[in-house]
């Protein structure tokens, strides 16, 4: 039998974006999904100079949550870098159960531009799928349509679909049948 996919919010992170994402993941790979009990806003990652927040830390807490889980994914309203990039909407640990998406960079808002709460939603979506293929052992894709395709800015991001391509989808039925 398949596991379930867990959401941690880590720090406060709006319900119906966890609604969203949860049934997205369940629509895209086929997994149950719940939500854990938040973990605390991670004030452990801030980089002050940057203002923004280390994603390989918060990965890192996230590695130690003792959940009866197949993959965690961590969700966080909060700026993310790595170092060598100015931001990043994601990070797995590839091959591993934990994976993390960032909100903020994925909303209109963000860029001084109106709200539009179906695109955010679609960019959640795209992204937690995404930083959750690396968790399933798969590399970025170079075709621009599917999910697994690296985005280095939104632009890709709405590009690319929420779905596998068939080269991905069957590397990933392959890895879930060993």
């Amino acid at each position: 039998m398949r596991g379930k996919i867990v959401l941690v919010p880590i720090g406060p992170v709006e319900e119906d974006v966890l609604s969203v994402v949860g049934e997205g993941l369940a629509a895209a790979l086929g997994r149950e999904w719940d939500v854990a009990d938040p973990l605390p806003h991670p004030a452990y990652a801030y980089h002050r100079r940057r203002q923004q927040y280390l994603s390989d830390a918060i990965l890192n807490q996230l590695r130690q949550v003792a959940l009866p889980a197949e993959r965690l994914l961590g969700l966080v309203d909060l700026d993310l870098y790595t170092p060598g990039l100015n931001f990043v909407f994601g990070q797995a640990s590839m091959g591993g159960r934990e994976a993390l998406i960032a909100l903020p960079r994925l909303r209109q808002s963000f860029y001084g531009l109106p709200e539009d709460e179906t695109l955010f939603h679609e960019r959640a979506i795209k992204e937690a799928v995404h930083e959750l293929g690396h968790t399933y052992g798969l590399g970025h894709c170079p075709d621009a349509t599917c999910v697994m395709r690296f985005s280095n800015s939104l632009p890709d991001t709405d590009f690319k679909g929420k779905d596998f391509c068939a080269v991905c989808r069957a590397a990933l039925l392959i890895g879930n049948r060993a």
